[in-house]
Protein backbone atom coordinates (compact mmCIF):
# COMPACT_ATOMS: atom_id res chain seq x y z
CA UNK A 1 0.00 0.00 0.00
CA UNK A 2 1.63 3.49 -1.11
CA UNK A 3 1.28 6.44 1.68
CA UNK A 4 2.02 10.08 0.59
CA UNK A 5 3.90 12.01 3.02
CA UNK A 6 5.74 15.15 4.26
CA UNK A 7 9.35 15.06 3.21
CA UNK A 8 11.25 14.65 6.58
CA UNK A 9 14.79 14.39 7.84
CA UNK A 10 14.20 10.42 8.28
CA UNK A 11 13.46 10.04 4.64
CA UNK A 12 17.05 11.51 3.51
CA UNK A 13 18.86 8.08 2.54
CA UNK A 14 15.55 6.61 0.68
CA UNK A 15 15.17 9.88 -0.97
CA UNK A 16 18.62 9.84 -1.94
CA UNK A 17 18.35 6.10 -3.39
CA UNK A 18 15.32 7.26 -5.09
CA UNK A 19 17.08 9.86 -7.41
CA UNK A 20 19.96 7.83 -7.73
CA UNK A 21 17.57 5.56 -9.54
CA UNK A 22 16.61 7.69 -12.18
CA UNK A 23 18.06 7.67 -15.22
CA UNK A 24 20.23 10.15 -16.05
CA UNK A 25 18.00 11.55 -18.88
CA UNK A 26 15.49 12.18 -15.85
CA UNK A 27 18.12 13.65 -13.85
CA UNK A 28 18.95 16.40 -16.80
CA UNK A 29 15.88 17.84 -16.38
CA UNK A 30 15.57 18.56 -12.52
CA UNK A 31 17.26 21.91 -11.22
CA UNK A 32 19.52 20.46 -8.19
CA UNK A 33 21.71 18.26 -7.88
CA UNK A 34 19.42 15.49 -6.28
CA UNK A 35 22.03 13.00 -6.04
CA UNK A 36 23.92 14.81 -2.78
CA UNK A 37 22.53 14.49 0.49
CA UNK A 38 23.21 18.35 1.25
CA UNK A 39 20.55 18.92 -1.10
CA UNK A 40 18.13 16.69 0.39
CA UNK A 41 18.98 17.69 4.01
CA UNK A 42 18.19 21.27 3.06
CA UNK A 43 15.01 20.10 1.55
CA UNK A 44 13.66 18.73 4.76
CA UNK A 45 15.18 21.50 6.97
CA UNK A 46 12.27 23.68 4.99
CA UNK A 47 15.12 26.45 4.11
CA UNK A 48 13.29 27.21 0.40
CA UNK A 49 9.43 28.36 1.24
CA UNK A 50 8.60 24.73 -0.32
CA UNK A 51 6.28 21.94 1.05
CA UNK A 52 7.69 18.59 -0.39
CA UNK A 53 5.87 15.28 -0.11
CA UNK A 54 7.26 11.78 -1.17
CA UNK A 55 5.37 8.52 -1.93
CA UNK A 56 6.58 5.38 -0.15
CA UNK A 57 6.04 1.68 -0.88
CA UNK A 58 6.75 0.58 2.88
CA UNK A 59 10.69 1.81 3.07
CA UNK A 60 10.74 2.34 -0.33
CA UNK A 61 10.37 6.10 -2.58
CA UNK A 62 7.94 6.25 -5.67
CA UNK A 63 7.48 9.93 -6.11
CA UNK A 64 8.37 12.75 -5.14
CA UNK A 65 6.43 16.31 -5.32
CA UNK A 66 6.95 19.79 -3.83
CA UNK A 67 5.32 23.38 -4.69
CA UNK A 68 7.59 25.91 -3.66
CA UNK A 69 6.20 29.54 -3.28
CA UNK A 70 8.24 32.31 -5.48
CA UNK A 71 9.55 35.17 -3.73
CA UNK A 72 8.52 39.10 -2.85
CA UNK A 73 6.21 40.43 -5.36
CA UNK A 74 5.15 36.96 -6.75
CA UNK A 75 5.39 35.22 -3.54
CA UNK A 76 0.98 34.36 -4.75
CA UNK A 77 3.00 31.70 -7.35
CA UNK A 78 3.93 28.37 -6.37
CA UNK A 79 6.21 26.69 -8.83
CA UNK A 80 5.37 22.67 -9.32
CA UNK A 81 7.87 19.95 -9.09
CA UNK A 82 6.78 15.96 -9.71
CA UNK A 83 9.56 13.01 -10.38
CA UNK A 84 7.78 9.73 -10.58
CA UNK A 85 9.96 6.54 -10.45
CA UNK A 86 10.12 5.16 -14.03
CA UNK A 87 8.38 1.73 -12.72
CA UNK A 88 5.57 3.75 -11.38
CA UNK A 89 5.20 5.69 -14.19
CA UNK A 90 1.19 5.45 -16.01
CA UNK A 91 -0.14 4.30 -13.16
CA UNK A 92 -1.95 7.00 -12.03
CA UNK A 93 0.24 7.56 -9.06
CA UNK A 94 2.06 10.74 -10.63
CA UNK A 95 -1.96 12.18 -11.16
CA UNK A 96 -2.53 11.54 -7.65
CA UNK A 97 0.68 13.07 -6.23
CA UNK A 98 0.20 15.45 -8.36
CA UNK A 99 -3.44 16.43 -7.32
CA UNK A 100 -1.78 16.30 -3.84
CA UNK A 101 0.02 18.91 -4.38
CA UNK A 102 -2.30 21.15 -6.04
CA UNK A 103 -4.95 21.02 -2.68
CA UNK A 104 -2.20 21.79 -0.28
CA UNK A 105 -1.14 24.75 -2.77
CA UNK A 106 -4.73 26.25 -2.80
CA UNK A 107 -5.15 25.29 0.83
CA UNK A 108 -1.95 27.23 1.72
CA UNK A 109 -3.54 30.38 -0.45
CA UNK A 110 -1.54 30.29 -4.15
CA UNK A 111 -3.24 31.76 -6.84
CA UNK A 112 -1.29 30.75 -9.41
CA UNK A 113 1.06 27.39 -9.79
CA UNK A 114 3.40 27.44 -12.67
CA UNK A 115 5.17 24.16 -13.75
CA UNK A 116 7.73 24.08 -16.13
CA UNK A 117 8.12 20.86 -18.74
CA UNK A 118 10.70 19.75 -21.55
CA UNK A 119 8.45 20.12 -24.43
CA UNK A 120 9.25 16.34 -25.50
CA UNK A 121 7.52 15.22 -22.63
CA UNK A 122 4.46 13.95 -23.65
CA UNK A 123 2.49 12.22 -20.80
CA UNK A 124 3.58 15.32 -18.22
CA UNK A 125 1.93 18.07 -20.55
CA UNK A 126 -1.10 15.78 -20.63
CA UNK A 127 -0.73 14.90 -17.16
CA UNK A 128 -0.90 18.97 -16.04
CA UNK A 129 -3.57 19.90 -18.74
CA UNK A 130 -6.13 17.35 -17.46
CA UNK A 131 -5.50 18.89 -14.24
CA UNK A 132 -6.41 22.39 -15.73
CA UNK A 133 -3.01 24.05 -16.19
CA UNK A 134 -2.13 25.75 -19.78
CA UNK A 135 0.43 26.79 -21.74
CA UNK A 136 2.18 30.25 -20.51
CA UNK A 137 5.36 30.20 -22.52
CA UNK A 138 7.47 28.70 -25.02
CA UNK A 139 11.84 28.83 -23.83
CA UNK A 140 13.25 27.58 -26.98
CA UNK A 141 16.61 26.18 -26.75
CA UNK A 142 16.04 27.16 -22.59
CA UNK A 143 17.58 23.68 -21.19
CA UNK A 144 21.08 21.75 -22.46
CA UNK A 145 20.16 17.59 -21.60
CA UNK A 146 23.11 15.81 -20.42
CA UNK A 147 24.40 15.15 -24.11
CA UNK A 148 24.64 18.69 -24.95
CA UNK A 149 21.51 19.27 -27.20
CA UNK A 150 19.28 22.17 -26.26
CA UNK A 151 15.94 21.61 -25.39
CA UNK A 152 12.76 23.77 -25.07
CA UNK A 153 11.23 23.93 -22.17
CA UNK A 154 6.87 24.72 -21.52
CA UNK A 155 5.90 26.97 -18.83
CA UNK A 156 2.45 25.77 -18.42
CA UNK A 157 0.24 27.77 -15.79
CA UNK A 158 -2.77 27.30 -13.51
CA UNK A 159 -4.56 30.45 -12.56
CA UNK A 160 -6.40 29.20 -9.40
CA UNK A 161 -8.93 32.17 -9.47
CA UNK A 162 -11.81 32.19 -7.26
CA UNK A 163 -11.69 29.81 -4.08
CA UNK A 164 -14.35 27.70 -4.72
CA UNK A 165 -13.31 26.57 -8.36
CA UNK A 166 -9.99 26.11 -7.12
CA UNK A 167 -11.20 23.76 -4.70
CA UNK A 168 -13.20 21.71 -7.61
CA UNK A 169 -10.62 22.54 -9.95
CA UNK A 170 -7.88 20.38 -7.51
CA UNK A 171 -10.91 17.79 -6.01
CA UNK A 172 -10.88 19.37 -2.47
CA UNK A 173 -14.12 18.28 -1.38
CA UNK A 174 -13.25 14.89 -2.67
CA UNK A 175 -9.99 15.11 -0.33
CA UNK A 176 -11.60 16.78 1.95
CA UNK A 177 -14.51 13.72 2.46
CA UNK A 178 -18.00 14.44 3.37
CA UNK A 179 -19.39 17.28 4.82
CA UNK A 180 -19.74 16.59 8.90
CA UNK A 181 -23.19 16.17 9.72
Amino acid sequence: MTTVVPLQSEHTDAVLQFFRELPQGDLTFIKEDVTEAEVIRAWTAGSDRGERWIVLDGAQVLAYAAVLRLPGWSDHVGEVRLVVAPAARGSGLGRDLARHALVRAVEAGMTKLVVEVVAEQGSALGLFTALGFSGEALLRDQIRDRDGRLRDLMVLAHHVGDVATAMDTVGLPEALGPPPG
